[in-house]
Formats: structure tokens, C-alpha cells, sequence
């Protein structure tokens, strides 16, 4: 757990520690999947911004999204839609390179389809020992423990075969798509990201393995890493 005295600092850290991953020597893409929220939207913006543009490899970045309401694009909901005004429209990442979570039919049917398009970049239907799908995926953590869209109760927990999943939880708007836990562990680097005080009593949970939170059963082939601020870290 890296902890960081402000919120601006916590956000300029991240973007350093994304920075020097994308730019390691590699012959293939550098896959991200990103996160909704407050926090993870001044992440991105920064991303964009002249020092970090400038310098990220974009023409060899793949973009995914951990998990999205079932709404259009241009919903005010959508992170999609977020992703696209804030980092995607501003730098010159090639628009064969970002995956976008469907966002019309049945929900049921876009989950299968985004997992198609999953395994068909993997190179293959089962997710093996050793082989990451993702570089990096980017999680938040909400004050009822869930990330991505594994909310407690809804039986996308229990899923483990599927890539992705839906659900409609009952504490939040919209049906939604979500990576599944193996989808999730199957990533070189796990990134949480939290701020703020009201973050401190889940984070303390989550930290302390407590099972009523989904977060607290996210893992990686590699390592999971929390980026946090002083008043996230004070639980």
C-alpha cells in the first residue's frame, strides 16, 4: 500500500507509476482496463494533459473498461463515455485500440459479446497460469466494498467461468457489465485507488480480509497494489 499525504499527490504518483509501465521495453500492447469514479476521472485528465501526452506510447496502448452501466455512450452515466471526454478525445491513441463495453441489446448478450472480444485478443477461451490478459487493471473501491461492479450479493460473485457478467444492484442505478473475479486476477498489476476519509472504514475492512466485501477477494497473477491518501489510510 502506497500512501500519499494529498489527493493531488496521490493522482501525480499514479500517473508517474503508469507512465513507467507502459514505457517498459515490450513487443506486444500495453493493456489497461480502466475505472469509473470521482478519482479515477482527475487520473485521466491528467493522462491527457501536455507532460503525461507528450510521453505515453499510445499507438501501442489497448484501453478496456472493468465494468460500465448498461446505458448508451453518450449517457451521462456511462464511463465510457467519461473515458472518451476526458483522456481518449485528447490524445492520439488509435480508436483500433479502445475496447468499449456494448451498450445496446440485452445486457446479457453485450457481456458475451465484450467477452468474445476478450478471448479472441487473448489468443485463446481459457485464461492460463502465467499468461495475463491485462497489464494493468485500474479499481476503485466503494464504501459498501465493492469494485468494479461486484457488488455484495449479486450472484456475479459467485461467477467463474464467465469473463464477464451483469448485474443490477439494488443500491445503485442501471443494470451493469462487469469483469468477473478470474477476469480481474488475470493482470500483472492490480491497481486500487482510494481517497478521501470516507473511504477509511471499507479500506480498513477490505485490508483486514473481511469477506462481506467483494473487494476484499480481488487477486492477480502479479501484484495488487493500493494507491491511497492520508485520510483513505487513517482506518
Amino acid at each position: 500500500m502506497r500512501v500519499f499525504p494529498t489527493g493531488k499527490a496521490l493522482i501525480e504518483a499514479l500517473a508517474d507509476h503508469l507512465l513507467a509501465l507502459a514505457l517498459e521495453p515490450s513487443d506486444r500492447p500495453f493493456r489497461m482496463a480502466l475505472s469509473g469514479g470521482s478519482t479515477p476521472q482527475r487520473l485521466y485528465t491528467l493522462m491527457a494533459s501536455p507532460p503525461y501526452a507528450q510521453r505515453f506510447p499510445w499507438q501501442r496502448m489497448q484501453f478496456f473498461v472493468g465494468d460500465d452501466r448498461f446505458v448508451p455512450h453518450d449517457h451521462a452515466d456511462s464511463n465510457a463515455g467519461m473515458f472518451t471526454r476526458l483522456l481518449f478525445a485528447h490524445v492520439p491513441v488509435p480508436g483500433d485500440n479502445i475496447f468499449l463495453m456494448p451498450d445496446s441489446g440485452a445486457a446479457e448478450d453485450a457481456a458475451r459479446t465484450y467477452e468474445a472480444t476478450l478471448r479472441r485478443l487473448y489468443g485463446g477461451a481459457d485464461l492460463l497460469p502465467g499468461k495475463p490478459l491485462f497489464d494493468v487493471n485500474l479499481l476503485g473501491l466503494g464504501t459498501d466494498g465493492h469494485t468494479a461492479s461486484l457488488f455484495p450479493g449479486q450472484a456475479v460473485l459467485d461467477e467463474r467461468r464467465a469473463w464477464v457478467g451483469t448485474c443490477t444492484p439494488a443500491t445503485a442505478p442501471h443494470t451493469r457489465l462487469t469483469l468477473t473475479y478470474p477476469c480481474l486476477h488475470a493482470s500483472r498489476h492490480v491497481i486500487f485507488l482510494a481517497e478521501g476519509a470516507a473511504k477509511a472504514p471499507v479500506l480498513a475492512r477490505v485490508r483486514a480480509g473481511d469477506t462481506a466485501c467483494p473487494a476484499a477477494a480481488i487477486t492477480a497473477m502479479g501484484d495488487v497494489t493500493w494507491f491511497v491518501d492520508q485520510l483513505a489510510a487513517s482506518g
